[in-house]
């Protein structure tokens, strides 16, 4: 078929397309016509003008409304619980596992990270030093670190001598080892006394209140009895919102006026612990910066609390850290732990970005493990870090 024919036969299609169209917008009007007096008058012929118009203002009202029931949705976490309520059906129809929970997280993460990855192995035809840096490359663009990124490299260097790979799909199984294996380690709560306490610690909107919430319906689902201290007394309304996770959660809730000594109310918790066979105590702390140096005396203070009260007892220290931030979480972990003895990372919002990367130099080059991750904003999307399930989410 020559140029002529095809624009001949594209033409014909047009006006087809145009013919359909009119029918429509006639059917359409039809209706209008029938329920007002305004084609009587013999304004008829200004009907399709003004359709464009009411269609966009439907629009604009739908879009409204949307925006309106999202809002709703993210001011009432009270919300959220009638919609999961509403969608206990369709869970129990798919039943997702932990595993499919992560993978699903780290889909962007994926699609960002590996595909880079897939890219340059398909590129090369040898690994050489050429494929090297253009690794380290890569991983330094996909939010691993400049220090972390020539750890691995270096370590896959030796990897490729040692075994004499020179497949790329072998490469990438060795790449996908070394990072499992840098990752492996503390990854688990430790709570070997009774009480144990968990102390949560963070900046504001990274998650920390509704992670404590998440945690406290984990822990009990254990067949463990939970203890929540609200000492975030720092933040207008932290205590109201913490009540409103504890009451979904299903546990008790230790709490002062707002404005109160945080340390006293984790004192209260500690006392009501004991008295009430208590198996977990989790302690929710202001969401302090680390320039705020009194802030920071006050999450010492609280930690001399803890030592005194429960002495010997397991403490976890957990840093709430928001995923989207990217390579800014390793910083926060850095200045936090000049404060706190942190002995865990909760990793939160993994689902909403494509830097959950971040995981591997937090652990590389702080020593601190990844002990929980958010994959969503259910109450059950809080869930343990298993290395080898996060490797395989990404590799497979």
């Amino acid at each position: 078929m020559g140029f002529f024919d095809k624009f001949k036969k594209k033409n014909r299609q047009e006006e087809s397309e145009d013919e359909l169209l009119s029918q429509q917008n006639a059917a359409e009007q039809e209706e209008p016509a029938e329920m007002s007096d305004v084609a009587d008058a013999g304004i008829s012929g200004e009907q399709p003008e003004e359709q464009p118009q009411n269609a966009e203002e439907l629009t604009a009202e739908a879009e409204t409304e949307e925006v309106t029931e999202g809002a709703e949705e993210a001011e009432a976490p009270e919300d959220i619980s009638e919609q999961e309520d509403g969608e206990e059906p369709e869970q129990s129809a798919k039943k997702p596992g932990f595993f499919e929970k992560l993978k699903n997280g780290l889909k962007k993460t994926k699609e960002g990270f590996m595909s880079k990855v897939e890219l340059l192995m398909n590129s090369f035809t040898k690994i050489d030093e050429d494929f090297f840096e253009e690794l380290e490359e890569t991983l330094i663009l996909s939010d691993i670190g400049a220090e972390t990124s020539m750890e691995i490299c270096d370590r896959l260097r030796a990897a490729v001598k040692r075994t004499g790979a020179t497949d790329p799909a072998d490469v990438k199984q060795l790449l996908r080892e070394i990072i499992a294996e840098m990752l492996t380690g503390g990854n688990e709560l430790k709570l070997e006394t009774k009480p144990s306490v968990i102390m949560v610690i963070g900046v504001n909107g990274a998650g920390k209140t509704t992670t404590i919430g998440k945690l406290a319906a984990n822990l009990k689902a254990q067949g463990k009895k939970v203890l929540v201290a609200a000492a975030d007394t720092f933040r207008a309304a932290a205590i109201d919102q913490l009540n409103v996770w504890t009451d979904r959660a299903g546990v008790d809730i230790i709490k002062h006026t707002e404005g109160s000594d945080p340390a006293a109310v984790v004192f209260d918790a500690l006392t009501a612990a004991k008295a009430r066979n208590v198996d977990v105590v989790l302690c929710d702390t202001a969401g302090r910066l680390h320039n705020k140096k009194n802030l920071m005396e006050e999450l010492k203070k609280i930690a001399r609390v803890i030592d005194r009260e429960l002495p010997g007892a397991s403490v976890e220290t957990l840093l709430v850290l928001d995923a989207t931030t990217g390579q800014n979480a390793v910083n926060q972990a850095k200045l936090f732990s000049e404060s706190a003895e942190i002995t865990g990372i909760v990793l939160t919002k993994l689902d909403g970005t494509a830097k959950g990367g971040i995981i591997i130099p937090i652990k590389n080059e702080l020593g601190i493990p990844v002990k929980l991750v958010g994959v969503g904003e259910k109450i059950d999307d809080l869930q343990p870090f298993v290395p080898a399930d996060y490797v395989q989410a990404l590799f497979e």
